[in-house]
Formats: C-alpha cells, sequence, structure tokens
C-alpha cells in the first residue's frame, strides 16, 4: 500500500524513514537536511562511514531523535556519479531490501531524487511505484509506504503516478 501526505518527514510515523543520500551518507535534497537537523547529534555520529559507500547501495542506521526509530539511507549519488534514474531505481530497489532483512513494516519517504538537476517528480513517483511494486520484492517487508510531500499541489501531482498499474 502506498500513501501520499502533506508533513514534515522528520515527525512522521513508521518503522523507518527512506533518507537519500551520498556515497558519505550526507544528505543530497532538502528533505534529507531538514531530517538530520531534526534527528540530532546522535544520529549524525551514527551515520558516520570510514570509507565511501557504492551508489545504489542502502545503509539501516537508528533515527536519532526522529519519530521513526530506524533510517534506511539510499545512495543515490556520488562525487563521480551524479543523481540518475538509475542510481534511484538500484537505490530504492537495495532501501526494499534492507527494509525486508529488518523486517520494518512501515517507511516514510520523501520523492527519491527530486531536486535543482535531478529527477522531475512524476519521475521519481514512477521509479518509486515500480520497485515498490516489482515482483521480486518481499511485499511483506515493509507492508505500508508513506510518501511524504510538502505541499497539497505535490501530492495533487504525484497521486495519478503512484496509483498501482494495472495488468
Amino acid at each position: 500500500m502506498i500513501e501520499v501526505v502533506v508533513d514534515d518527514l522528520a515527525f512522521v510515523r513508521a518503522d523507518a524513514v527512506l533518507r537519500p543520500a551520498d556515497d558519505h551518507l550526507e544528505p543530497v535534497q532538502g528533505a534529507a537536511a531538514r531530517l538530520d537537523a531534526q534527528a540530532g547529534p546522535r544520529f549524525a555520529a551514527l551515520r558516520r562511514v570510514q570509507n565511501p559507500l557504492v551508489v545504489g547501495a542502502a545503509v539501516v542506521t537508528g533515527g536519532g531523535d526522529l519519530s521513526a526509530p530506524l533510517v534506511v539511507h539510499a545512495v543515490i549519488q556520488s562525487r563521480e556519479e551524479n543523481v540518475s534514474a538509475d542510481t534511484v531505481r538500484r537505490a530504492l530497489t537495495s532501501a526494499w531490501q534492507r527494509a525486508a532483512q529488518f523486517q520494518l513494516m512501515s517507511i516514510a519517504t520523501p520523492l527519491v531524487g527530486v531536486g535543482a538537476g535531478q529527477l522531475f517528480p512524476e519521475d521519481a513517483a514512477r521509479i518509486l511505484r515500480d520497485t515498490w511494486e516489482d515482483p521480486t520484492r518481499r511485499a511483506e517487508f515493509p507492508a505500508a509506504l508513506t510518501v511524504v510531500v510538502e505541499r497539497e499541489r505535490d501530492r495533487d501531482e504525484i497521486l495519478p503516478v503512484l496509483s498501482p498499474r494495472r495488468a
């Protein structure tokens, strides 16, 4: 099930929040930067990495001071590789795999890969839907996805794209 809400990602109740990041787990979107500010200094310590991560990877850390106890970091870019439909698709696929490993029932996420010079909201929503509905994904974990947007206009724009595909 996918739902879309207008809210602040840091305060949405879920088992985990999905956070778009670069290969050093630095935020790559405004929503991720605001999330970091709310999560506090303990979260900053939790997301430190020794070596750069591979674009397309996903890792799980504690959520610091967030409502959600865990954060799934989806690595969508590096210094050598910019955000693209492919990097977002790979990172989301990895994120769903990590969520299944942790048996997370619910995930809250912004539209991954949206921002200046990145993907259009409709394209990001389509990739999100397609990876979520991929038949190879274990549908029981996670079972619920909440897409968090900032404005009603954003919600209205992506709702038709996130509707389930018809066979």
